[in-house]
Parts: structure tokens; C-alpha cells; sequence
């Protein structure tokens, strides 16, 4: 494809967005971009005054009713019923919804508050839930999009079913790239639902390749010796890419025409570069895989997606 920029995301003069993670990298600039291409956009955020701040850095001297923000805490599921009953009592309709909020790495184990392992918990089961909930509303605004921001960490992920909160075998990089693959799962997982009920929402997905961003230094080496955290945060400044040009994959699945239900962009170079479509670990596409998690993913939050669903096939 052409080298696309945000300055190619089409006018979206009317539509609503919600973008998890808003305040801060790559959630952070979606909104700006989004709202300065006229959309209206919710800005999810576990802290709401960082998310007041950012949504003013955000539209600088746009209106101020192109923001807005929200609290939502992922590592919930009481807070994710929360915002989403909010959303909907305000909202007829929901043109975009970006999952692109993560935990990455923690160096120990910790838990939600429903008890899940961190990382699968909120990267995986906290957007599973928000996007069941808001599904109905997606499915009554034609052109919808699901954009469910995952990352070439999912590779190596593995699924383990039967530790699937790694209770006896937790590393930090496991656990992350077993939520990582969750994401691509459901993504696809969601798409093929979507096809089979007729729906016209699209269920895609985007990674940054590798940006610099605070999810880079939040996680990992929070309890690292401080040369450790040196070295490695000048490697991300050097080699990755900007926190702008990272969302630029999820900028195109979310606004770019002629996107595809069941597709994946990340930078062309693998960590950097134009948007491109991006590969997959074999493993993300098995369908057997993706449909158990499901299951278990509706089970443990207690969302049943496909309620929704079965209301646009009948």
C-alpha cells in the first residue's frame, strides 16, 4: 500500500469513538488524531484526572465537546459494567471502539480484582467484557469497527488452559504474550461471529511494532537495577519508532476504507515503519483455540457476547 499517514484518516465529522488507555502513548494519540478529523471521542481512563488533562493536550483548540472522559478500570469487570451502562445511557450508537489499553510484564505476579492474572485479566477479559457490552450498540451503527491492538509478542504465546491465571508457572513475559495472542484470538474469534450473524461491524487488529511509549517503562523494569532500566529505555528510544507513528496501524483499522473484517496492520519492517498488514503466529488463527476461549472468556466475566449477536441473526 501507499505510504498512509494520519493525515489520510477521512473526515469523521458525527461518528463516536472510545478509545481505552486515552490518556497517555499510543491511546493518547488516536484521540488527538480522531478528534482533530471531527470525531466525538470518549477517552477511557483508569484515572480521570489524567484523562481531564490529556483531553485538553488532546484538542488543544478544538471544542470542547469533541472530548470526553471516562473511568474505566480494565483489571474490573464492576467498572467495565459501569462505564459501558454510562456510555449506553448518553449514546444510541458507537462508531469505534479501540481496545488499546495494556499491562505489560509485571515482574511479579498480581491480580485483579476478580482475582484473574494481570496481564490476561486486563488486556484480554477487561476488553472481551467492554466490547460484549457495547456490542449491541456497535451492531446498530452502520460501518462500526472493533479494534483490538495487540503485538508481535503474541508469537510465542501459548494459551494454557489449564493454568490459564498462571497461578503455578508465572513469568512476566509468558503471562504477556499468552494476553497478547488472547487479543489476536478474539479479534478473529469476533469477526467470524460478526460474519456468520450479518452483521456490518468489523472486528480487525493493529500493533505498534516497537514505539516508545510508557508502557515500555511501567511494566518491566519497575524493580529493575537502574542500569538495566537505563540501557533498555535508550534501546526503545533509539530503535522504536515514535508513540504517533506507532498508532498509526490502529489509526488505518480503525478509519481506513475498505479495511476487511479479520485484519491485522503493524509497521511494514515488523517494529517500525509504514503501516502495512502484519503476520500472524499460526496459532492465532486456530479456530478451535479461539472458540474454547471464548467460552471460558464469557464464563469468567460473566458477558454473554452472543446475545447480541443471536438478536441480529434472528
Amino acid at each position: 500500500m501507499a505510504r498512509w499517514t494520519e493525515r489520510d484518516v477521512p473526515d469523521l465529522s458525527g461518528r463516536t469513538a472510545i478509545v481505552t488507555g486515552a490518556n497517555s502513548g499510543l491511546g493518547f494519540e488516536t484521540v488527538r488524531v480522531l478528534i482533530e478529523h471531527g470525531a466525538t471521542v470518549v477517552m477511557a481512563c483508569r484515572d480521570e484526572d489524567r484523562g481531564r488533562e490529556a483531553a485538553t493536550r488532546a484538542r488543544g483548540s478544538l471544542p470542547v465537546t469533541c472530548t470526553g472522559t471516562s473511568r474505566l478500570d480494565l483489571a474490573d469487570l464492576d467498572s467495565v459494567r459501569s462505564f459501558a451502562e454510562a456510555f449506553a445511557a448518553e449514546h444510541e450508537t458507537l462508531d469505534i471502539l479501540v481496545n488499546n489499553a495494556g499491562v505489560m510484564a509485571p515482574p511479579h505476579r498480581e491480580a485483579t480484582k476478580q482475582g484473574f492474572e494481570l496481564q490476561f485479566g486486563t488486556n484480554h477479559l477487561g476488553h472481551f467484557a467492554l466490547t460484549g457490552l457495547l456490542l449491541p450498540l456497535l451492531l446498530r451503527t452502520p460501518g462500526s469497527r472493533v479494534v483490538t491492538v495487540s503485538s508481535f509478542a503474541h508469537e510465542p504465546g501459548r494459551i494454557d488452559f489449564d493454568d490459564l491465571q498462571l497461578e503455578s508457572g508465572y513469568t512476566p513475559y509468558r503471562a504477556y504474550s499468552q494476553s497478547k495472542l488472547a487479543n489476536l484470538l478474539f479479534m478473529l474469534e469476533l469477526d467470524r461471529r460478526l460474519r456468520c450473524a450479518g452483521a456490518e461491524t468489523i472486528s480487525v487488529g493493529a500493533h505498534p511494532g516497537f514505539a516508545s511509549t510508557n508502557l515500555q517503562a511501567a511494566g518491566p523494569f519497575l524493580h529493575a537495577k537502574p542500569i538495566s532500566s537505563w540501557l533498555v529505555l535508550a534501546g526503545v528510544r533509539i530503535l522504536g519508532q515514535s508513540a504517533a507513528r506507532g498508532a498509526e496501524p490502529q489509526l488505518y483499522a480503525a478509519t481506513a476504507p475498505g479495511v476487511e473484517g479479520g485484519a491485522y496492520f503493524g509497521p511494514k519492517n515488523r517494529i517500525r515503519g509504514a503501516v502495512a498488514p502484519s503476520t500472524m503466529a499460526p496459532l492465532a488463527r486456530d479456530e478451535a483455540v479461539a472458540a474454547r476461549l471464548w467460552d471460558v472468556s464469557s464464563q469468567l466475566t460473566g458477558v454473554c457476547v452472543d446475545a447480541a449477536l443471536d438478536a441480529v441473526s434472528a
